[in-house]
């Protein structure tokens, strides 16, 4: 095993942990997963909780999503399978079963193509705005087309009744926007139906330009 590998395997415990024991994903919901350089993958095993994760038994897969070594996969995979095809730059992929991000999901008023309001700068800044899956059995292969469906174009998406995916260019990256994505959804829940002041299209546009955000919705000219 390389070096690399060991790390990634200590670095999936470690933040597992921490959102464990935060109650960001209670019992053993949740997965994480990390893309090798070989294109292989580990991934945090089926019925598992991220709080109590042996870095020995992550499960290793191939690059053609095989078990090598480790416990038996989460039984997500096609979710993570589908989200790497779709963004190649993604590393790694945290899927939780977050409180207020679920509860926002069951909203007969979401957007799909925009879950939650532009509420924050750091929301649009860690997420680039969140696409709603609609519902399937957790593990149903039929998930990953719908999120071929949004063609890359999103890097967090919400399942219905089921839990934020966010990928990112690296584990810390993907576990720190899931958790912007968490925290913007409470914001939303607390000031629901009180009409709160959300970032103008002007200041939207402004994040766009100063820090080269690409946002899938966002037309630019101040338009929305």
């Amino acid at each position: 095993m390389s070096a690399t590998e060991s790390r990634l395997r200590e670095e999936i415990c470690r933040y597992g942990r921490s959102l464990f024991e935060r109650g960001l994903t209670p019992g053993s919901s949740g997965n994480i997963s990390v893309r090798l350089d070989d294109g292989g993958w580990l991934v945090s095993p089926t019925n598992a909780s991220l709080g109590f994760l042996d870095p020995a038994r992550i499960s290793r897969l191939d690059a053609g999503g095989n078990l090598v070594s480790g416990d038996k996969p989460t039984k997500e995979i096609p979710l993570h399978t589908a989200l790497y095809q779709s963004r190649r730059e993604a590393r790694a992929i945290v899927h939780l079963h977050s409180t207020h991000a679920v509860a926002v999901s069951m909203l007969p008023e979401i957007d799909p193509r925009a879950v939650l309001p532009p509420l924050t700068p750091y929301y649009l800044m860690r997420t680039g705005g969140t696409a709603l899956v609609p519902y399937f059995r957790p593990g149903d292969p039929a998930v990953a087309d719908a999120i071929r469906g949004l063609a890359g174009r999103y890097s967090a998406v919400l399942l219905a009744n089921h839990g934020p995916v966010v990928a990112g260019e690296s584990l810390e990256g993907a576990v720190f926007a899931t958790e912007e994505l968490e925290e913007t959804a409470r914001l939303y829940l607390l000031l629901r139906n009180l009409n709160p002041r959300a970032l103008s299209p002007a200041q939207v546009d402004d994040l766009v330009a100063h820090f080269g955000l690409t946002l899938p919705e966002h037309r630019g000219g101040c338009g929305g």
